[in-house]
């Protein structure tokens, strides 16, 4: 991470597949999830820009739970364990992704999107998480991803936009709706409540992650030439 005028630079340098190169800034890693900074109502406005349009990886910015984030408490961190995903952000994910659980929802490109889950105690999260070593076998996969689209709520919209120019991104967080705007221009009202508290993540990578409708699974690095993605004027105002 470097520095520009009113924000920074997040780069990953190139490689190979099979090495993971990320750039992130966030304010949870060392708090718990009860203890996550931001609750509605607010706006979080920033500006960026990318390097290129069609970067290997994903990147991304706005606010989440980190629910797949798990930590003992060792080296200063809060302990964590695996959670459903709460979401409100605009990511971009090259054709190897496969990221939406609704067939009519972008799975990859560039969207606007939140999640919404229940809040299901982890005990209760047991049989799930007991299915999970049978993810490879395709009928079960298939099962198993149209249950989470049954448990995971998700909005999203495609955005046809050049990311190599600077533009205003935005999103109000509100107790009863999500506005995402670009360039002061509405591109998606989603009703989905999420539940508070999140935290803000910025970041840039060249990690995969697909579940197909086939039932596919996928997940790894790919190998990618220099990338950086750019932010300025970042501001969360309660609103």
């Amino acid at each position: 991470m470097t520095a520009i005028a009113n924000g920074w630079r997040l780069s990953i340098p190139a490689g190979q597949k099979g090495i993971y190169r990320l750039a992130q800034l966030d304010d949870y890693a060392r708090l718990s999830r009860r203890h996550l900074p931001w609750r509605p109502p607010l706006t979080l406005r920033l500006r960026a820009r990318l390097s290129a349009v069609d970067l290997p990886g994903t990147w991304g910015f706005g606010l989440w739970n980190d629910p797949f984030g798990m930590s003992l408490g060792f080296g200063g961190t809060a302990g964590r364990m695996p959670a459903l995903p709460e979401a409100a952000w605009f990511f971009h994910a090259s054709p190897e992704n496969h990221l939406a659980l609704r067939d009519s929802l972008p799975a990859r490109g560039f969207f606007a999107g939140s999640f919404h889950s229940p809040g299901i105690p982890l005990p209760l999260m047991a049989p799930a998480l007991l299915a999970l070593p049978l993810l490879p076998v395709r009928p079960i996969s298939r099962l198993l991803r149209r249950s989470a689209a049954r448990v995971i709520r998700q909005e999203a919209v495609a955005i046809p936009l050049d990311v190599t120019q600077w533009h205003l991104y935005s999103i109000s967080w509100l107790r009863e709706v999500l506005y995402f705007a670009i360039d002061e221009r509405n591109i998606l009202e989603s009703r989905l409540i999420l539940r508070p508290p999140l935290a803000l993540v910025l970041w840039i990578d060249n990690q995969y992650a697909a579940w197909t409708p086939d039932g596919r699974i996928g997940y790894g690095t790919l190998g990618n030439s220099a990338a950086w993605l750019e932010l300025s004027d970042l501001k969360i105002e309660k609103t």
